[in-house]
C-alpha cells in the first residue's frame, strides 16, 4: 500500500511527488499520457517561471518528473476509471487497484467541447482540440479555429505556419485573447477571420471535409480539413464529483492547504478552486497537496 497516490502528472502533480517522495512517504504518480506534464506540453515557450530563462514546457516537466524520480516516487501509465473513497483509498488504473492511505487529485482540465453536430463522429479525423499535438496533420491544408480566447489565436498563428489557410472564427464581434495576439492574426495573411459566426456542424464522410457557419441568420458551408476547438476548459473531475465536493464552476472546493471536503483527500492545480491558474501556481498547490497529506498522514 501507498503513503499517496498521486492522479495527474502535470505541474501539480508533478511537484506533489518531488514534495511526498522527499518527506519520504511512498508515492505513486498515475497519468493516462506516455508524457508527464499536462498542459505544459501545449505551450511552446514559458516565460514567468520563476528562476528559468525562457523555455520550452516540455523542459520544465521533464526537469519536474526527473526530481519526484530521484526523491522515489513511481511513475506509471494508465488511466484511471475509478476512485473509491474509505481507508485505505482505492484507485482502479488500467485494470489493476492501487491502495493508498491518502489521494492528492491533479486531473487539471479537459477541453470544452464545441457540441455541434459531427464533432464526436470525427473526433481523431479532422477534429483536434491541440493544435501543437495534431497540426502536422494539416500540412498544406486548409483549417478553422473555433473560439475568442488567447488559446484560439495562439493556436491560429501556430497552424498559419502549417496550413495553406486558417479561418479563425468566432462568435462574437470582440476577441478575449490578448490584443497582441489578435494583432498578429489580423496582420497573416493566410489567416481569415471570421467574427460574429457560430459552427453550426461538422460535415464530412470518413473525414472532415467542411463546416457549416451560421452568420447574420445565414447559413453556409466552408470547405476545409480540420477543425480546432479552442473554446475553453472544464475541470476533470467526473471520477470524484460524488466524492468530494465543487462549486459552482464544477471545481473542487479547497483552500490554499488543498483540503477537500473529503478526509484524507487533497485537490491541486487546475481542478481546484483558486483566482490563479498557471504553472507556478499549479506547483504551489502540489507543495501544499503533499504537505497537508503528509500531516494527515502523522496525525492517524
Amino acid at each position: 500500500m501507498y503513503d499517496v497516490i498521486i492522479i495527474g502528472a502535470g505541474p501539480a502533480g508533478l511537484t506533489a511527488a518531488a514534495y511526498s517522495a522527499r518527506s519520504m512517504l511512498k508515492t505513486l504518480v498515475i497519468e493516462r499520457y506516455p508524457l508527464t506534464g499536462g498542459q505544459m506540453l501545449l505551450t511552446d515557450v514559458i516565460a514567468n517561471f520563476p528562476a528559468y530563462v525562457p523555455s520550452y514546457g516540455s523542459e520544465i516537466a521533464k526537469n519536474l518528473k526527473a526530481q519526484a524520480e530521484e526523491a522515489g516516487a513511481e511513475f506509471i501509465t494508465a488511466e484511471v476509471t475509478r476512485i473509491a473513497d474509505g481507508k485505505p483509498k482505492a484507485v482502479l488504473a488500467g485494470g489493476k487497484e492501487y491502495q493508498a492511505k491518502t489521494l492528492i487529485i491533479a486531473c487539471g482540465a479537459e477541453h470544452k467541447k464545441l457540441g455541434v453536430q459531427g464533432e464526436d463522429k470525427f473526433a481523431g479525423r479532422g477534429v483536434s482540440y491541440c493544435a501543437v499535438c495534431d497540426g502536422g496533420f494539416f500540412r498544406e491544408k486548409d483549417i478553422a479555429v473555433i473560439g475568442g480566447g488567447d488559446t484560439a489565436l495562439k493556436d491560429a498563428l501556430y497552424l498559419s505556419a502549417i496550413c495553406r489557410k486558417v479561418y479563425l472564427i468566432h462568435r462574437r464581434d470582440s476577441f478575449r485573447g490578448s490584443a497582441d495576439k489578435l494583432s498578429k492574426c489580423e496582420q497573416t495573411d493566410n489567416i481569415e477571420i471570421i467574427r460574429s459566426a457560430v459552427c453550426r456542424e461538422i460535415c464530412g464522410e470518413s473525414s472532415v471535409t467542411g463546416i457549416i457557419i451560421e452568420q447574420n441568420g445565414e447559413r453556409r458551408r466552408t470547405e476545409c480539413s480540420g477543425v480546432f476547438a479552442a473554446v475553453g476548459m472544464a475541470p476533470s473531475t467526473k471520477l470524484i464529483n460524488d466524492i468530494v465536493k465543487l462549486d459552482e464552476k464544477g471545481c473542487i472546493e479547497a483552500e490554499e492547504d488543498c483540503v477537500t471536503s473529503a478526509e484524507g483527500i487533497f485537490a491541486a492545480g487546475d481542478i481546484r478552486t483558486k483566482p490563479l491558474r498557471q504553472i507556478v501556481t499549479a506547483c504551489s498547490d502540489g507543495a501544499n497537496a503533499a504537505s497537508s497529506a503528509k500531516n494527515y498522514i502523522l496525525s492517524e
